[in-house]
């Protein structure tokens, strides 16, 4: 969100790459020269010029989902170490298990995906020529449990309407502070990068800096629960940007005067199972008791009945920032009125598009 708004990009990989992934590489390659860590991977039969690489290619491999050789070093026997850490083809991970089981046990929220068991029933198999993590036909359920439990952990917490208020506000305070403090230009030197901790909150909460003000204010709020109000919220299906910007000009007409856009913000939401719109479980293998050495893709016959119609939801919430509601009533008719007309607009492309097929 703040390196979004603050303009910054990222380029390790790719151009226009704004992922934590990115950083980490960013971080590695500093670990690496800051600890000498080439000599000493030396010193143990390693070879830093292909192992280093290989390091970094398990942890963001952009192309793996395309059939790439994972890396020119490796035998393609090795292909499927690419999968462990940021599986690119279907979200199957030990990063995604990490967090799921961490997550979940934190909040309270319950977490049926079991990864002790998948992992009993998972196997290296060749796929199109490829080595490739596969897994038991019957673990399918247990597969989509994971997904489930992704989404349900997106929905009641880290896209939470409360939670994205809340993130909403850090941001507002971190483009405020940036410039005062090192912030957005800290991706660019790594060192400063391992001190941009979350005491970085804390310093601008208590500073007395007169330039840091505007950002402890809104971070005062956040202490206070002072949020950032979410008027409305409306589900969508796919919307461009360009029509999130028709609807963001549109905020200031007929509203109480002395608010502007600045007072508002439109939010766009998506929860899915891991890829957008599609099931994840079509890029994933499966091997049998009887064939533990063949893997295919899992049959219709043999996949779950009980499955979702769609794998994402897609909102627009609407968020009222100032911490002053005394014109909180008649914007809120406002407001209700934008997402009345937003609905029926939607609702008319729909059915113009709908009949044009």
């Amino acid at each position: 969100m703040f390196l979004t708004k603050a303009g910054k990009e990222i380029k390790v990989r790719e151009p226009k790459t704004m992922k934590h992934e990115s950083l980490s590489l960013k971080m590695f390659d500093h670990l690496v020269k800051c600890n000498n860590l080439e000599a000493e991977m030396t010193k143990y039969g390693l070879v830093p010029s292909e192992d280093l690489d290989l390091i970094k290619d398990m942890i963001d491999r952009p192309k793996a989902a395309q059939g790439q050789r994972p890396y020119e070093g490796r035998l393609m026997s090795k292909s499927f170490l690419m999968d462990i850490v940021s599986n690119k083809r279907n979200g199957i991970d030990v990063d995604k298990w990490d967090y799921l089981a961490r997550d979940c046990y934190y909040l309270g929220i319950q977490n049926n995906f079991d990864y002790h068991r998948l992992l009993n029933f998972t196997r290296v198999c060749k796929v199109n020529g490829q080595m490739q993590i596969c897994f038991r036909d019957k673990e399918v359920d247990n597969l989509y449990d994971m997904f489930h439990a992704r989404y349900c952990l997106h929905r009641r917490a880290c896209q939470h309407r409360v939670t994205t208020s809340i993130q909403l506000m850090i941001r507002d305070a971190f483009l405020k502070a940036d410039g005062h403090i090192t912030l957005s230009t800290a991706t660019d030197d790594m060192e400063a990068y391992t001190k941009l901790t979350d005491r970085v909150f804390e310093d601008i909460l208590h500073s007395s800096s007169d330039e840091l003000k505007d950002a402890r204010e809104i971070l005062n709020r956040i202490m206070n629960r002072k949020l950032y109000k979410c008027l409305g919220e409306m589900r969508v299906e796919e919307t461009s940007k360009e029509k999130i910007c028709e609807w963001e000009k549109e905020l200031t007409q007929g509203l109480p005067q002395g608010l502007t856009s600045e007072d508002f913000e439109l939010y766009d939401c998506y929860m899915d199972y891991g890829m957008k719109e599609g099931d994840l479980i079509k890029n994933t293998y499966f091997y049998t008791k009887e064939k533990p050495t063949i893997a295919s893709k899992i049959p219709i016959d043999l996949e779950p009945r009980l499955l979702p119609k769609h794998f994402s939801v897609h909102l627009i919430r609407l968020y009222y920032k100032k911490a002053d509601d005394s014109n909180l009533e008649p914007v809120q008719k406002v407001v209700e009125e934008r997402f009345k007309r937003w609905r029926a607009e939607l609702k008319a492309e729909e059915e113009r598009h709908n009949a044009t097929q």
